[in-house]
């Protein structure tokens, strides 16, 4: 698939897709960190997922020529490749093996979604960044002498738009689990320290509390 389309490359804040507009293209994400972000309600930009190198976005429209649900954004610099809606489906419909490839990860985002509004109804604040936190580790972490270095650069507002809760609840959360030695927070940056004690707090490690 690498090498269907055209090569575009892409600068910190540049946009791949816009909500709401039409087009049927995806775009195959070679390299680089993207954001996925969305209009609230109340008219606000909120942060829904993170992409990377071996992603694909825009694949909704390009099935259903339906508008955009998201904008896509270089959180940096990065490069894909832009393929058209017929040569997507045509490559699609001659390589079945990439075609159940593509529909895992179509499941696998809908999954996410799912989740997560569950999640934001029943799970306490700190159970929920574990769990996301827990996700991004697992799908982009690089191992690192101290812990594991999630490679993705959120900010604390980005963070708890994921999460679904208030920043100053994101912020007290992140205090006690450095305090705590679970992990270490600079700058864009988040080290995971004590993956096991994460995984417990998420709700998914051996001593993980019931959640009713």
């Amino acid at each position: 698939m690498a090498g269907l389309g055209r090569r575009e490359t892409f600068e910190k804040g540049e946009r791949l897709l816009r909500e709401g507009e039409h087009g049927s293209h995806v775009y195959l994400l070679l390299s680089g960190w993207y954001k996925v972000v969305a209009r609230t309600e109340d008219d606000r930009e909120a942060l829904m997922a993170v992409r990377t190198g071996g992603d694909i976005v825009g694949e909704l429209a390009c099935f259903d020529a339906l508008p955009r649900v998201a904008t896509v954004m270089a959180a940096g610099p990065g490069v894909t490749r832009l393929i058209g809606r017929q040569e997507f489906n045509d490559f699609l419909a001659a390589h079945d093996t990439v075609a159940r490839a593509v529909m895992r990860v179509v499941a696998g985002k809908l999954r996410w979604s799912t989740r997560r509004r569950q999640e934001f109804g029943s799970c306490p604040v700190e159970m929920r960044i574990a769990r996301v936190l827990g996700e991004l580790m697992r799908a982009y972490g690089r191992p690192g002498p101290a812990g594991t270095v999630i490679g993705v650069s959120l900010t604390q507002p980005e963070l708890a738009a994921l999460v679904g809760a208030s920043e100053p609840s994101v912020h007290r959360v992140l205090r006690t689990l450095r305090e705590e030695r679970v992990l270490d927070t600079g700058y864009r940056r988040i080290l995971v320290r004590d993956a096991q004690e994460l995984s417990r707090i998420a709700g998914t490690g051996p001593d993980a509390p019931l959640v009713t």
